[in-house]
């Protein structure tokens, strides 16, 4: 969900708070298309811990002066009750994301596109497995194509657009990103590791740079990607708990003071 300060001289590597994944950017260079493939995962869930997760792909939000993010993905969370719960969504930044009428379960293969043209945004996201898809055409009134990335995410509850927590990530085991690509204006083409771009790993880990002002709050648990492989295309995100007793008490049952960002539906 939405911006995040970016890390100084764009470095090859970077933590974060609540993204682990691959960034690319580039000074003078801007993004028409981004697509990308994933696994919805299979998590790990405990009764009395409400935890979360989300996996994206998106155009924007990367750069510390960015004010917009267009992105559409799945979300994969676990209730109080230890019950798993899969939705997918779509997100205009600055505007909260909304829910897609699909239904996504464990083990399913999805698919993004994100493209911008102007102020007009395309979204399509479809389920592989069950052969079933959903696209979008609308209107956003911030744009930002300064950046293309493939992410998972700890997601955030907000009380309302300036200030947000995030939420202990869910334990999903791993997840890999596949077919990974961009397209720039200038009708450029390419997997994440290319020439014409810079290219940024992110990990995600309690203390790392917050995307979005205002954050606070841990993940409670550490997000891993693996270097580039499949014709520099492919890496795998991987779940790592670093709390104490496998939870985080302060936060055990759901959460009712604000609005979930994509939450499971």
């Amino acid at each position: 969900m939405a911006l995040w300060a970016a890390p100084a001289a764009f470095a090859g590597s970077s933590s974060s708070s609540n993204w682990a994944g691959y960034a690319i950017h580039r000074s003078g260079v801007k993004f028409k298309r981004v697509i990308g493939a994933w696994k919805q995962p299979t998590l790990s869930c405990t009764r009395g811990v409400s935890t979360y997760s989300a996996y994206w792909i998106g155009l924007g939000g990367y750069n510390v002066s960015s004010n917009a993010l267009e992105q559409i993905g799945t979300e994969a969370d676990c209730d109080s009750s230890g019950h798993a719960r899969m939705s997918a969504w779509y997100e205009l930044v600055p505007a909260p994301s909304r829910a897609i009428k699909l239904s996504i379960h464990a083990g399913d293969e999805i698919s993004a596109i994100v493209s911008v043209t102007g102020h007009r945004v395309s979204l399509e996201l479809a389920d592989l497995t069950r052969h079933k898809s959903v696209s979008k055409a609308l209107h956003a009134s911030s744009i930002d194509v300064s950046s293309a990335e493939w992410i998972a995410e700890a997601p955030s509850e907000c009380t309302d657009a300036n200030s947000c927590q995030t939420l202990p990530l869910a334990d999903f085991g791993s997840t890999t990103f596949v077919f990974d690509a961009a397209e720039t204006t200038k009708d450029h083409s390419g997997a994440i590791a290319n020439k014409t771009w810079d290219v940024t790993k992110i990990t995600l880990v309690s203390g790392g740079r917050r995307f979005v002002g205002y954050h606070s709050g841990a993940s409670g648990g550490v997000a891993t990607p693996s270097p580039l492989t499949g014709k520099e295309s492919s890496f795998t995100v991987t779940y790592s708990d670093t709390s104490p007793e496998g939870g985080n008490p302060s936060l055990a049952t759901d959460l009712r003071s604000g609005y979930i960002v994509h939450p499971a539906r």
